[in-house]
Formats: C-alpha cells, sequence, structure tokens
C-alpha cells in the first residue's frame, strides 16, 4: 500500500498515541492540592494562617490532625486534648501560638474539670508559662493554716461550694494546711503566663475575678508538626500537608505529592503542536510521532543530565563516631546521602546527636556490623529532670529496640509521701518550685501507696538491661544509669542495591527512592535491568488500551440502553423463578420457605402470582412504596453502607423494615442479588430474616426485614441508648455469644460475612442478637484457601492482611469479631479521631495495652471491673480471647468455633449463678412483626437521623 494511502482508522491511531504520550507534558494540570495548600487563609479576626492548620474552607490535607481551628465565632477555637482554646494569636515565624482556656472566661468554675495537657510530641510550653493547681469542693481555708491563696466560691448546676488557688506548691504545704488542702474534692491544673499570675499574687486583695482576668490573658506554646520536614518541603518549592491515609506528612508539589521535598525543575518543554495539524495527510502524523517520541528520550536523557548530586563519598565524623557513611547523612554528607531518619548533627562540644519524633538523642555508640547503636535522651543525658514530657518511642520503621533493654517510667509533679521516703524519689526544680517525682522499673506495680500519690506528668523510655539491673542494686544512681543509654536495631534500605553500587565504583543516595550515583549524576544500579521499554512495545500496548477504551465505551453504552428498555417494560413484576439453594431441589426449597416465611395476602403484592426470587417472595414497588408512605424522610430509620432503611406496614398491618438501595446499577444489583442469596439459604435464631424483595428489574431495588425493634449493639455501647445501663457484663457476655454462634454457623455454610461490626449486629427487647447485612457477604468453598475480593468493609475491623493482598478468609471475620469484642468490653467506638492519634483504631489501642498490662485503661467503667472478681475474671479472659483474634497474621488466629468453645466455657462456670435480667419484658414474647414505634434500623445504620448524644 502507498504510504500516502494509508486507512484513517490507522491515522486515527497514531493521533491519539500521540496524544497519550505527550499530552501529560504539554497540558499537564498542576496538582489540586498544592494549589488548595499554597495560600494561607483567615480564621475569626486572625489572618494568613498557614500549615499546620486547616479548617473553615481550607482542606485537612492541608494541616495536621490535630491543627484544627473553628471559625464559627470571631475568635478561632482549638481543641487539644479534649479541652477547647481561644486562639488569641499565631506567629508562623516562630511557631508560637497564644491560647486561653475557652471554658475559664468571665467564670472560675466550668460544669467541666479538665486539665491543661499537651501531647508532648507536637506542643511545649514557652518559657513565660506556668502551671497554676485550682482546689474544688475545698474546706474554708485562711492564709494562716496555708499561706498565700485566693478563695473563691463556685455555683454549678444550683450546687455552691469553696474553691480557692493555692500560690504555694501542695509539697511545701504541711500540717493543718496540707490536711485542709488534701480534703479538697477536685484539683485541675491549668497554664497561665508568669508574668499575669505574678501580678495577680503581688495585688493586696486578690479575687477570683483577678485570676480569671489573668487567665484571658492566655499563655504560649511552641509547635512542632514536623517542622523540619516544611521547611525542607517549601525550600524545594512545595507546599506543606498531611496524607491521613497514611498518617504521614506530605510535601505537594506542582505535579503529584511527594514524601519530603519536590525533585529539581526539569527543562522546559515547547508548547504543543497547532489543532490545525491534526488535518494533514497520515504520513506526516508518522513522521511527526517519530520525531516526538525521539525527543521524548532525548528530553528524558536531558533531564538525567541537568541535576548534580555530589559530595556522597564523603563521611561523617563527630565526637567518636568516625567515616560514617549510608546510610547516614549529615555534616558533608547532604540529606540526599541517605534515607531520611538518618540525619545526624554535631554539636559545637563534639557530640553527635540523632532527631527522632521531635526527640534529640545523643548517640553513644554504633556498630556498623551488626546495625546497631546505643542512644541516650539529650534532655535526660547527666540529668534526672526533663522539660520534654514525652514518651520514647520509635515510630520509624528503620528502627527497633533492641531485646536488651527495660522499661523505665518516670513519674513528676507528684506529691510526696508524708511518712517515709521511698528509694525511687528524686526532686525536681529548685527551691520554692521544686516537686517531688519518682522512677519506676518494668511494669507500674500496684502497689497502695500509688493510690496515695498524685502525679500530674508520666513519661516512658527504655534503658539498657545491666544499667537497669544496676540501679535496683544501686550500684548505680538513676542519673548514671540514664547517661549508660539504650539500644537500638536499625535498618539499611536497599543494602544489597548499595553494595552493587558501591562495587561499581558509585556511591549510595536516596531520592524518595534508592539511587546510585556516579560522580555526581545519577546512573543505573548494576545488576538491575532498564525500565525503559522499546518505542514499538509501547505503541502496542497504547494501541491496545485506546482500543480497549473504546470498546468498552462503546458496549457500556449499548449495556445502558438496553438495561434502560427493559426497566421501562418490566418495571413492576418479574416472572417466578425455580428456588435455587445447595443440595435442595426445587420443590423442597420452596416447602422449607413456606413453611418459614409468614404469607401475606396483599392484593397488590406479586405473591398472588406465586412470585418468587431465589425462594424468597418478591414485593412490588407499589406496595412498598405504600407501606413507607412514599418513602417518607420522617420514616427513615437510618442511612447504611448500602441503602437507606425506612420503617414500614403493610397492607395487613404487619411491620416490616424496608433497605432502599443508593442506586441501581450492575455493582448495586450484585449486593443486591448476593444478599438474597446468602439470606435464602440460611436459617438461624441469632441471624437476620430476610421476608422479601423486589424484582431486580423493578425501577429501584428494595429488601424487606424482619423489624428488631430494640436497635444496635453500637446503640447501646456508644451511640444514642448509651446512656440506659442495661448492658451489663452478663448482658454483653451472652451477646458475644450469640454473635460467635451466628459467625460460626454461617462458616459452617461457606460463607464469609465480611462486615461484622456492632452497627450489624440488631438487639430484640430481650437483648438477643440478629446478625444483618450479608450486602458484602461471600461464599468460601471448601476446596480454596482464600477468596480474592476488591477492597470493601469498615475501617476500623477490617482483616489488616486484606488490606495488603485482599486475599479473604473466615479469619478476616475473627478479626472483625476480636474488635467487638474489644468494644464490649470497653464500650469505645472502632475507629475515633477524638483520641490520641496512636489510639484512633480501637484494635491497636487494645492491643497496646494489654501487652503493656494497662487492661483497666481501656474496660468500661461501668462494668465493676476493679470490685467484682467474678467480672474482672471474665472480662480479662475476654480480652485474651479478643487479642488472638487481633493477631495481624491470620494463622495465628483461633477459629470462629475456637472462639464459641471458649465463650460458652465462660458460661458454663457461671451455670450455677443467674444472669440478671436487665428488662422486665414480661411473659408476653416479642414476635417477628408488631406495631411499635420506629427506634433503629435493623441493618448497617451509620447516620442517625435524630442525631446523637456524645457521651465524655
Amino acid at each position: 500500500m502507498h504510504p500516502l494511502h494509508l486507512p484513517w482508522s490507522f491515522s486515527f491511531f497514531i493521533i491519539i498515541t500521540f496524544v497519550l504520550i505527550h499530552a501529560p507534558k504539554f497540558a499537564s494540570s498542576v496538582d489540586e492540592r498544592y494549589v488548595n495548600c499554597s495560600g494561607t487563609f483567615a480564621c475569626g479576626n486572625i489572618e494568613n494562617i498557614g500549615y499546620p492548620f486547616w479548617g473553615s474552607d481550607r482542606p485537612d490535607y492541608c494541616g495536621f490532625p490535630e491543627f484544627q481551628l473553628n471559625c464559627g465565632d470571631s475568635i478561632p477555637e482549638i481543641t487539644i486534648m479534649s479541652a477547647k482554646y481561644h486562639v488569641l494569636g499565631i506567629n508562623n515565624e516562630s511557631r508560637l501560638l497564644t491560647l486561653a482556656r475557652a471554658d475559664y472566661l468571665d467564670n472560675p468554675c466550668p460544669t467541666s474539670l479538665i486539665n491543661t495537657t499537651l501531647n508532648r510530641d507536637l506542643f511545649e510550653f514557652t518559657p513565660d508559662t506556668q502551671e497554676i493547681n485550682l482546689y474544688y469542693r475545698c474546706p474554708q481555708i485562711t492564709n494562716q493554716e496555708i499561706g498565700s491563696i485566693i478563695n473563691f466560691t463556685c455555683n454549678v448546676n444550683a450546687t455552691t461550694f469553696s474553691s480557692v488557688y493555692l500560690y504555694s506548691n501542695l509539697s511545701e504545704i504541711t500540717g493543718v494546711g496540707l490536711i485542709a488542702a488534701s480534703t479538697c474534692g477536685d484539683r485541675v491544673v491549668l497554664a497561665a503566663n508568669r508574668s499575669e499570675i505574678q501580678s495577680v499574687e503581688a495585688s493586696p486583695n486578690p479575687s477570683g475575678k483577678n485570676l480569671v482576668e489573668a487567665l484571658e490573658k492566655g499563655f504560649g506554646l511552641q509547635w512542632n508538626a514536623n517542622n523540619s520536614l516544611c521547611d525542607r518541603c517549601r525550600g524545594s518549592g512545595g507546599q506543606c500537608g498531611y496524607n491521613t491515609d497514611t498518617d504521614t506528612f506530605s510535601c505537594y508539589c506542582s505535579d503529584q505529592p511527594y514524601d519530603t521535598v519536590c525533585p529539581p525543575p526539569t527543562a522546559p518543554i515547547l508548547p504543543p503542536t497547532s489543532p490545525q495539524a491534526f488535518t494533514m495527510l497520515p504520513l506526516v502524523f508518522l513522521f511527526l510521532l517519530i520525531f516526538l517520541l525521539s525527543a521524548h528520550g532525548a528530553h528524558s536523557s536531558a533531564q538525567n543530565d541537568t541535576s548534580t548530586f555530589p559530595n556522597c563519598n564523603h563521611t561523617f565524623s563527630c565526637g567518636g563516631l568516625q567515616n560514617l557513611s549510608y546510610p547516614f547523612t549529615g555534616g558533608p554528607r547532604p540529606s540526599y546521602c541517605g534515607p531520611l531518619g538518618f540525619l545526624l548533627t554535631c554539636t559545637d562540644d563534639g557530640i553527635p546527636q540523632l532527631i527522632m519524633d521531635s526527640l534529640s538523642y545523643r548517640i553513644i555508640q554504633v556498630d556498623r556490623n551488626i546495625q546497631s547503636m546505643t542512644l541516650s535522651r539529650s534532655d535526660l543525658f547527666n540529668n534526672t529532670c526533663t522539660h520534654k514530657f514525652a514518651n520514647t518511642s520509635l515510630s520509624s520503621p528503620l528502627f527497633n529496640l533492641s531485646p536488651d533493654n527495660k522499661n523505665l517510667s518516670l513519674f513528676y509533679e507528684c506529691t510526696p509521701v508524708q511518712v517515709y521516703t521511698p528509694e525511687n524519689l528524686f526532686w525536681c526544680g529548685d527551691g520554692s518550685s521544686s516537686s517531688a517525682a519518682y522512677h519506676v522499673l518494668g511494669p507500674v506495680p500496684n502497689d497502695p501507696i500509688f493510690k496515695i500519690i498524685r502525679c500530674n506528668i508520666s513519661i516512658k523510655l527504655p534503658m539498657l538491661q545491666a544499667a537497669a539491673d544496676k540501679l535496683e542494686i544501686n550500684r548505680f544512681t538513676l542519673r548514671e544509669a540514664l547517661m549508660e543509654g539504650f539500644s537500638v536495631n536499625y535498618t539499611t534500605p536497599n543494602a544489597d542495591d548499595c553494595a552493587s553500587c558501591r562495587d561499581s565504583g558509585g556511591e549510595c543516595g536516596f531520592l524518595d527512592q534508592f539511587v546510585c550515583i556516579c560522580g555526581d549524576r545519577i546512573c543505573d544500579i548494576p545488576g538491575k535491568k532498564k525500565t525503559i521499554k522499546p518505542v514499538q512495545i509501547g505503541l502496542f500496548i497504547t494501541g491496545g488500551i485506546i482500543a480497549g477504551i473504546l470498546l468498552g465505551g462503546w458496549w457500556l453504552l449499548w449495556y445502558q440502553r438496553r438495561k434502560r428498555i427493559a426497566a421501562q417494560s418490566q418495571s413492576k413484576d418479574l416472572p417466578a423463578t425455580p428456588p435455587s439453594g445447595k443440595g435442595l431441589g426445587p420443590a423442597t426449597l420452596s416447602t422449607l420457605h413456606s413453611e418459614s416465611i409468614p404469607s401475606y395476602s396483599s392484593a397488590k403484592s406479586d405473591l398472588e402470582k406465586g412470585s418468587t426470587y431465589f425462594g424468597v417472595q418478591v414485593f412490588s414497588y407499589a406496595e412498598l412504596e405504600e407501606a413507607t408512605h412514599n418513602f417518607d424522610p420522617s420514616k427513615v430509620l437510618g442511612d447504611g453502607g448500602f441503602g437507606t432503611v425506612y420503617h414500614g406496614v403493610l397492607s395487613d398491618g404487619s411491620v416490616v423494615a424496608v433497605k432502599r438501595l443508593y442506586e441501581n446499577n450492575l455493582k448495586r444489583v450484585e449486593q443486591f442479588i448476593n444478599e438474597i442469596k446468602i439470606l435464602a439459604d440460611i436459617r438461624h435464631p441469632n441471624l437476620v430474616t430476610l421476608y422479601g424483595c423486589t424484582s431486580r428489574h423493578s425501577r429501584e431495588l428494595l429488601l424487606v426485614y424482619e423489624y428488631i425493634p430494640n436497635g444496635t449493639v453500637a446503640d447501646h455501647l456508644h451511640g444514642r441508648r448509651a446512656n440506659s445501663g442495661l448492658l451489663t457484663w452478663h448482658v454483653r457476655l451472652r451477646i458475644a455469644i450469640e454473635t460467635a454462634n451466628a459467625l460460626a454457623y454461617l462458616h459452617s455454610k461457606e460463607i464469609i460475612h465480611r462486615d461484622v461490626k456492632t452497627n450489624n449486629i440488631l438487639l430484640d427487647n430481650n437483648f438477643h442478637v440478629k446478625v444483618a447485612d450479608f450486602g458484602l457477604s461471600r461464599l468460601f468453598p471448601n476446596d480454596v484457601t482464600h477468596v480474592s475480593t476488591a477492597p470493601q468493609g469498615t475501617p476500623g475491623y477490617v482483616d489488616p492482611e486484606y488490606y495488603q493482598c485482599y486475599h479473604l478468609t473466615d479469619k478476616s471475620d475473627v478479626y472483625s469479631f476480636g474488635v467487638v469484642l474489644i468494644e464490649l468490653i470497653s464500650a469505645k467506638q472502632a475507629v475515633d479521631t477524638n483520641r490520641h492519634r496512636f489510639d484512633i483504631n480501637l484494635a491497636n489501642m487494645a492491643i497496646s495495652r494489654i501487652q503493656n498490662q494497662a487492661l483497666h485503661e481501656l474496660v468500661d467503667p461501668s462494668l465493676a471491673f476493679e470490685t467484682d472478681f467474678a467480672v474482672r475474671t471474665m472480662i480479662t479472659t475476654v480480652a485474651e480471647l479478643a487479642f488472638q483474634c487481633l493477631q495481624k497474621e491470620r494463622d495465628m488466629r483461633p477459629s470462629m468455633e475456637e472462639v464459641l468453645g471458649v465463650l460458652k466455657g465462660m458460661q458454663n462456670k457461671e451455670s450455677g449463678a443467674q444472669f440478671a435480667e436487665v428488662v422486665n419484658i414480661g411473659a408476653d414474647d416479642v414476635g417477628l412483626l408488631r406495631h411499635v414505634p420506629p427506634p433503629v434500623s435493623p441493618d448497617s445504620v451509620e447516620t442517625e437521623k435524630w442525631g446523637q448524644i456524645r457521651t465524655m
């Protein structure tokens, strides 16, 4: 064929290929996050606010999670550790924040007493800030008894009581004054400006009003929200932000986000070819494409040639550390010579230091052969007192504590014991400002003395086992033991690639990923295959993609048109469908459903025609529309993950729950059919019953369930019914057993629920369980090890291994049930962003508390854990069982049958005692369908239409 007579289809292919390859360069759009985070914003009376703050119309990814501003009033507010503050000023350059407690404005007597506490990883008090103590519900105290004080009277909730502000530290008060101060009902620690408080104390007759005026002037905080990373990001032309999915800092650049810095700018690119060029002959397009592909390759090569990375052949030396190279950086070694996290500094005194999680550590020793370091906190080196009250925690995956360490707890700002002086007592501060402190090695004991001593602050850190042993036998002082430090193992990223690079004469570097630097240019890593493919393969793949997109788009349009025509012609009824079931013939399954499902005689129902769908009855859309009063919003019970649930009354007076799927698309039809198949083939007293559905060709997809009147377990644990006090421990144990029984039954039928959570566990009026919502469930054949699925489920309950490989097993339900067990123990939500960022996920929080022998911090206070030995024993057993269910490796988790066996074993031990009855229901049993007002959803309810009462 003559080249000038190429078919136009081939010309079209050439044009599209040209556009796909070069459009990203010619017309690439600027990243939206980069644009949104570039400017500052105003909040209340404060302007020019930037990172780490967000709020108002500034997206959350432009700021740090804990720095959200509420801009509703003229004065912006921020919440820190559950306490609300008015933001009086923000200094971006010095990173200073001026705050005043919102609940102490105009009144020293708030309704709720909350200490001023900080996340020490993010905030530090400025030097001109001091902490003060206010005592409430006190006896009458005079200056003669206790020294300088300010008395004031509180009237809260129609109750009047005396309160006092003490000038002196409680540790300095003795005798009658100590007894008087110790009998106060409550104490609150606040922060205030030092000079303002001193002015109040110096006035002749200070009052509570003077104290409030001083508090209203505010106090100073200095923040550290990845400050060094943000400086590097801005220096490279990026905008600072935060990736909430990975809980890490993000640098937004004009093209896309990066971990730390934006890449160097590339050479400018020519503007796109004029549109008139597309009217040229096919042969011209072919030559143009070849030319541009060549330019593309030349440009890519030129990009590598424009950036230089010198000095990675230099080493770092400081004090006793000599000739450190990759992965370490610092000094003469630029930051691109190693991964982030290994940056070292050298003080003027020749002391090498490492910054981790905003804390500075003195490097005592580095052993490169076993990749181990000995570190000591700089603030506690030759010192037992610190102003940085933060735990030593290694959040970086590059570092982990070695086994030869022991935990040390330091308690500060404590009340001293008057009767004797413990060996672990030490003092912090000078003169009148000194306070008692204590150290404890290993787990904190349940010593009665710790119930008498009150400490404001505690921190935890590791200590070398050898130093801890000497400290215990008094061969070391605490100061000497802290100077010995602790041991940390580190991991060298891409160690094999680095060895290959050095063998070829190059130097190792890191620019968001490992690179090999030859001289001062990036070069290929020896032994690694090049990722660049021939142009011909690229063209072939691109053409295939284009053809697939065009064919797929054409098929989708055709299918949607056909579906629209079918829906219009068959909007009401579905012809009778032969029932299906495992091991059951049509007659057998029909008989089963005719005996177990109530018969409805509505004149408008498809039942008149004997229509069934997978063995369940088919309702007409018109009948269910009438039952819900045309889907009246006042009938909404709740919004689940896949649809809205309505309270409905059929024409014969039967009460039902009707789920209306959000969309009538292919995915929703699949979930609709899936739930019908699952529920039609199973019967269990602890599984919700499906009564019927509409046709899948109906104008909307509707499911009809039995109506469960008493809400979900989530409602009673931490929802709008949480204050009822009806879920005693024995009731919660029964809920756990019945839920486990239902899941074990499903697994025996080769079904995985996939969405086990307290919102999907319904309760009848006798507090018996009905597990609901099978839209995500999957059949699990015995002859396979797993089922591969797309990522779905509810955050906080999903198996961690599922996120990695999307392989689903029955152990995925076991993990979710472990989260439910922890919810039953703690009455806390599975995910709560109001908790500390390390405790947002309840499963992680529970594992941490159980491993650290701090189960009491997790248990719901209403369960009498501390006072009832039998309850304490059972809760401990359930916590241990939940811990096994929450193992990250699914092979370490028990089966659902084993979980059920443990729970039933506990119940059998209690068989001699009668479980307390929660509610006097009476002899009249609750039927499947009754005339009851609609309080809750029978399905996965996530947004209550009537609002929620949040309990503190």
